[in-house]
């Protein structure tokens, strides 16, 4: 899971990097036009032209690609791409998020293993689900339904592969 989130978010940093790149050679070769751009942007968030031309050369001059990366991008330095961190957060995340289900191993009886496994595991997944919308201010019951359907989801299609290859408990 890490590595996987590691090598989707350096993927994402690479894109973020070759547009500044590419931006940084138009504000070179063509700074009128850039500017023009920039007060667009601005006169389409509610500026009036004039306003809207004072700050695209205020902007411009104090940081040009900063303004460009941020407002015509969308690219700042706190919502830059972070492939390390990413994959530190899924990996802590997946680890906690497994330990409960494998704690549930330890009490279920063998012969009830399969389906107290997978309903535990929606329980823990709706109570994962109510936690972060509890804590991100999200509505609950969208978040905790989205999470429950996809867990299902997941383990339907994981156990129909199972099956389909004989390899299902």
């Amino acid at each position: 899971m890490a590595a996987g989130e590691y090598v989707s978010v350096s993927s994402q940093a690479d894109t973020e990097r070759a547009d500044l790149a590419r931006e940084s050679k138009e504000l070179a070769a063509n700074p009128e036009q850039e500017h023009a751009e920039l007060k667009a942007i601005y006169v389409t968030r509610g500026l009036d032209e004039a306003l809207a031309s004072n700050v695209a050369t205020q902007l411009m001059q104090h940081d040009a690609l900063g303004a460009h990366g941020r407002d015509e991008l969308g690219i700042s330095d706190t919502l830059a791409a972070q492939p390390v961190q990413a994959a530190m957060a899924s990996a802590g995340t997946f680890a906690v998020g497994a330990a409960l289900p494998l704690l549930m191993v330890l009490f279920l009886p063998a012969f009830a293993l399969m389906w107290g496994l997978s309903g535990s595991s929606l329980i823990f997944l709706a109570l994962l689900g109510l936690i972060a919308a509890r804590a991100g201010g999200a509505p609950v019951i969208a978040s905790v339904t989205r999470v429950t359907f996809w867990g299902a989801l997941a383990m339907a299609l994981t156990s129909g592969v199972g099956a389909l290859f004989g390899v299902a408990a």
